[in-house]
């Protein structure tokens, strides 16, 4: 829990925020990936207030070229991106690398990841909330999985990051948190339930 997180500090000098980046470390722990003129801050309902040092932040990274994207829910924003996450693996997993997804691979984590919407209210996330980042899982699907599959294969900085982001352990520690949670709170998963075998302790990515 974020708040959990920061108990020790002191919550005026706490600003939640993400980049738009995503990437992973190789075998020889060189970092790879691409960073996106984007940055994501927000504030939970419990603080949801701009401090000083808030607006601070976002005029560093507006000074520098960033734009800013903003959510009152920053707590909802990370566990909706949590969840496309393991909807995404239920496919990465399997074929050992981002970059290969096609659209019928891409259909599927579409439909892997909205079958854990019912886990994001469970965990007390109001999806109305988050109608911009869940959009592409749902649109209908035969538009959104071309659009996605294009996006993935065709988009360089997109590319290199779904490249990147190839740290098995990391994948698997992704989706069977998911999968733990969901048996937990008794939200049926069955697309990441199928997909189990790939990211056990002895899953392994397709050679």
């Amino acid at each position: 829990m974020p708040l959990t997180a920061i108990e020790q500090l002191p919550a005026d000098q706490v600003v939640w925020g993400f980049p738009g980046a995503g990437g992973g470390f190789d075998q020889d722990d060189r970092l790879t990936g691409s960073l996106l003129p984007v940055v994501f801050f927000g504030t939970l309902d419990a603080y949801n207030h701009q401090t000083e040092r808030g607006r601070a932040a976002r005029e560093v990274f507006r000074g520098a070229g960033f734009r800013i994207g903003e959510s009152s829910d920053f707590r909802g924003w990370l566990l909706v991106h949590f969840v496309q996450n393991a909807g995404l693996h239920t496919q990465t997993l399997r074929l050992g690398d981002m970059s290969k997804l096609t659209t019928q691979d891409v259909r599927e984590a579409i439909l892997a990841t909205r079958e854990l919407f019912p886990l994001l209210e469970a965990r007390g996330v109001d999806l109305r909330r988050h109608r911009g980042e869940l959009l592409p899982f749902t649109a209908p699907v035969r538009l959104a999985a071309p659009a996605l599959a294009l996006l993935v294969t065709r988009f360089p900085p997109t590319r290199r990051v779904m490249t990147a982001h190839a740290n098995p352990e990391e994948l698997r520690a992704v989706c069977r948190d998911t999968l733990a949670e969901a048996r937990r709170l008794g939200v049926p998963a069955p697309r990441l339930e199928a997909a189990e075998p790939w990211f056990t302790e002895t899953g392994r990515f397709k050679n």
